[in-house]
């Protein structure tokens, strides 16, 4: 049975983001700042928050919406008739996607668009 070897990082800062009208926003910035929520306009890069996204992007990708649909190698090697192993591989930048490939992960994984994978 697999099981989590670390404990989640509960003592960590967490971001919140909302969406709503302008007068919603700022009664929430200001319920924000009632409770001593800090409020940040710094930004970061999607290079810098995951350091190996620029040599391995379209893996980080695949591997990112197999985790968002809660789905393992396995499950969505059954789901795309891709053997696991090559999966893996994708996932790990050591083998290229092909369109059929990008097509039937985009399918089976609720992306709207299979281009993301290439």
């Amino acid at each position: 049975m697999l099981e989590r070897t670390k404990k989640p990082p509960t003592d960590k800062k967490a971001e919140a983001r909302f969406i709503g009208s302008q007068d919603e926003i700022k009664l929430l910035r200001s319920y924000a700042k009632e409770i001593g929520v800090l409020e940040s306009n710094e930004y970061v890069t999607i290079e810098e928050a995951f350091p190996g996204y620029a040599e391995n992007a379209q893996g980080m990708a695949l591997k990112g919406a197999r985790h968002r649909e809660g789905v393992t190698q396995r499950q969505l090697a059954e789901l795309t008739g891709i053997p696991q192993r090559h999966i893996s591989e994708l996932e790990n930048g050591k083998r290229q996607m092909g369109r059929e490939w990008a097509r039937k992960l985009a399918e089976a994984l609720n992306v709207n668009d299979y281009r993301v994978f290439l």
